[in-house]
C-alpha cells in the first residue's frame, strides 16, 4: 500500500522558516512529478511548487524567491524549504506525486502550517 508521510508543519512567526518533508513508500513505480499544494480555509487547493524527475521546477508567483522545492529520487522524498514566511502562507500543505508510466497519482494527508503576524 502506497503511503505519503508528511512532516515539518507547525506554528511560526512571520519572517520565520519551516521545512516540509514527504516520504513515499510502498510503490515500485517511478515517480514523474512531486509537488506541494496548499489549501487555506475557504479557498481552493493551489499549487505551491513542483519538481519533475529531471529536476525542472515550477513555483507559484506568490512563493517565488522564498520557497525552494527539492527531491531525492533514490529515497522517494520531496522537501519544501519555506523562508520569509507570511501570514498568508497559512494553510494545510499537501504532498502530491504522479507516477510513470500511467500518470496515476497520490496525495498526502496534509500538514498544517500556521504563520502568525
Amino acid at each position: 500500500q502506497v503511503q505519503l508521510v508528511e512532516s515539518g508543519g507547525g506554528l511560526v512567526q512571520a519572517g520565520g522558516s519551516l521545512r516540509l518533508s514527504c516520504a513515499v513508500s510502498g510503490t515500485t513505480m517511478s515517480i514523474n512529478t512531486m509537488a506541494w499544494y496548499r489549501q487555506a480555509p475557504g479557498k481552493k487547493r493551489e499549487l505551491v511548487a513542483n519538481i519533475r524527475s529531471g529536476g525542472k521546477t515550477t513555483y507559484a508567483d506568490s512563493v517565488k524567491g522564498r520557497f525552494t522545492i527539492s527531491r531525492d529520487n533514490a529515497k522517494n522524498t520531496v522537501a519544501l524549504q519555506m523562508n520569509s514566511l507570511k501570514p498568508e502562507d497559512t494553510a494545510v500543505y499537501y504532498c502530491y506525486v504522479v507516477y510513470e508510466p500511467y500518470y496515476n497519482y497520490d496525495w498526502g494527508q496534509g500538514t498544517q502550517v500556521t504563520v502568525s503576524s
